[in-house]
């Protein structure tokens, strides 16, 4: 079997390409965000007061290097943080009134570029190929938020 036919060589090439048409997009639309932070963003908008720790899991991020990623956000007045009345040790995360802005430009940008990365399947091979994304994504991580 050729590297071209593995998955995992299809799936790095496909999250390349994903990342490149996002940061590509953002640039065009003047938003300063990685793909990254607009995950956190979009999960601290859902859940707000949310812990840094519990972020990284609902994102799929490394909880040792979520902090670098906040603190950006913090930095860029997106996110506001404080100290949890619950667990003294965790941090809170809840979107300042500018990250609330900068999300709302954001998502339209996003729900387009999604097109994009999916560029050469019909709609209905893109419904296929995400179910079956979330199902493998599932099955490896006990994740049942994928499907």
């Amino acid at each position: 079997m050729s590297i071209y036919g593995m998955a995992g060589h299809l799936i790095r090439r496909l999250n390349q390409i994903s990342t490149h048409v996002f940061s590509v997009r953002m640039q065009e639309a003047g938003i300063d965000l990685t793909s990254v932070q607009f995950a956190a963003l979009e999960t601290i908008r859902a859940e707000p007061g949310i812990d840094q720790a519990t972020v990284a899991a609902k994102i799929a991020y490394d909880r040792a290097t979520i902090g670098g990623v906040i603190d950006r956000l913090e930095q860029k007045n997106y996110v506001k943080r404080s100290v949890s009345q619950r667990d003294r040790r965790a941090r809170e995360v809840t979107l300042s009134e500018k990250g609330k802005d900068i999300l709302a430009a954001a998502m339209p940008v996003v729900i387009d570029l999604q097109n994009e990365i999916l560029g050469g399947l019909t709609p209905n091979e893109r419904e296929t190929f995400l179910k079956l994304a979330g199902k493998a994504i599932a099955a490896v991580t006990d994740d049942n938020t994928q499907s």
